[in-house]
């Protein structure tokens, strides 16, 4: 998390984060990641490592939460620590940051590509290079299987 520090909003920085939702403590399941995510209005770092023990996210300004269209804002950026921290922000193209169901979460988007997707069990995933962003795949093999993943908001 410290990594992550400059590439945050300014007024984020100094900010105390706590874990809001975890795989481990918590199970598998994205409607419990909404429900446990989604009453505060905590800008929010979703951090996942896959079974490749690759590591990467998402960073948004506004909650995760089930919508029927896109939300979020031109704060919303990708990230992936592989070995070193890259950061993909907004690159203005659309404003497709962040659209969830009980089956989906996708994080950025274009022409058919998400930036970050996770399935409704948040076992499997993908990445591609998408327009929002403008980011390399998360994940070197495009898809992934989720080992652990961990929801921060503010404290």
């Amino acid at each position: 998390l410290p990594q992550l520090g400059p590439h945050l909003p300014s007024r984020l920085r100094q900010q105390p984060w706590s874990l809001l939702y975890c795989t481990a403590r918590d199970g598998f399941s994205l409607r419990t990641l909404y429900r446990r995510t989604g009453l505060l209005s905590s800008p929010v770092l979703l951090l996942i490592r896959d079974t490749e023990a690759q590591a990467f996210g998402a960073f948004s300004a506004t909650t995760i939460h089930m919508s029927n269209g896109f939300y979020g804002t031109g704060e919303t950026f990708l990230f992936s620590f592989s070995p070193e921290l890259k950061v993909f922000g907004w690159t203005g193209r659309n404003s497709f940051f962040l659209k969830g169901d009980v089956d989906l979460l996708m994080v950025g988007g274009g022409s058919g590509r998400f930036g970050l997707w996770l399935d409704g069990d948040l076992h499997r995933g993908g990445s591609s290079p998408c327009e929002t962003f403008n980011n390399e795949s998360l994940s070197p093999r495009g898809e992934f299987c989720v080992q652990d993943l961990e929801v921060w908001g503010l404290a």
